[in-house]
C-alpha cells in the first residue's frame, strides 16, 4: 500500500489503463474532468482528483473515491476505506455502509452523472485534450452515461480479495 497519496498532475499521461480517455471541462465550471475507457469496456470518471467513479463493462460501480474515502463493491453495499498513517505504519479502516447509507451514496452518484450528462448533450463542452485524437469519445461516453442513467446506479459484483 503506498505510503502517500497525491493529487494527479497529468492524469491524461498516467492513466495508460484507460485505452480511450479524454479531458475536458463543462460550461461554467472550471473543473476539469477526465473520463476514460479501459480495454475491459470499464469506464472511469474523475472530476478532478474528486470524485472519482470507476464502472464495470456492465456500468455498475465498482469503486469510487469521494471526500477523501475510497469505497468499494462488496457486491450488495458499499464498503468504505480510510487510511490511518503514522509516521511507521498505515492501517486501512474499512466501515461497509448500511442500506441507506448506499442508497444516499448511489443517489449522489447519480446526480453527478445526470449534471454531466446534460451538459454533454448539450454540447456544452470544451475539449482540452483526447487520446486517441480519432474516435468520437463524447459519443461513446454519453452512450455510457445514459445506460447508466437508465439501469440506476447497479453495484458490480464484490470485487475479490488480493490472496
Amino acid at each position: 500500500m503506498a505510503r502517500n497519496e497525491s493529487d494527479r498532475e497529468d492524469l491524461m499521461k498516467e492513466a495508460t489503463a484507460l485505452i480511450r480517455r479524454i479531458e475536458f471541462c463543462v460550461a461554467d465550471n472550471p473543473q476539469q474532468i477526465v473520463a476514460g475507457f479501459r480495454k475491459t469496456g470499464g469506464l472511469s470518471l474523475y472530476f478532478e482528483a474528486d470524485p472519482v467513479y470507476h464502472v464495470d463493462e456492465m456500468m455498475r460501480l465498482r469503486r469510487a473515491y469521494v471526500d477523501g474515502y475510497l469505497y468499494r463493491t462488496q457486491g450488495t453495499t458499499l464498503a468504505q476505506l480510510n487510511r490511518q498513517r503514522t509516521k511507521t505504519t498505515t492501517t486501512l479502516h474499512r466501515y461497509d455502509l448500511g442500506e441507506e447509507e448506499c442508497q444516499a451514496f448511489c443517489k449522489q452518484v447519480a446526480t453527478n452523472i445526470q449534471n454531466l450528462f446534460n451538459s454533454l448533450q448539450k454540447n456544452d463542452v470544451q475539449i482540452h485534450q483526447q487520446i486517441p485524437e480519432d474516435v468520437p469519445l463524447l459519443d461513446e461516453l454519453k452512450e455510457a452515461l445514459q445506460k447508466i442513467l437508465e439501469e440506476g446506479i447497479q453495484l458490480a459484483p464484490a470485487i475479490a480479495a488480493k490472496k
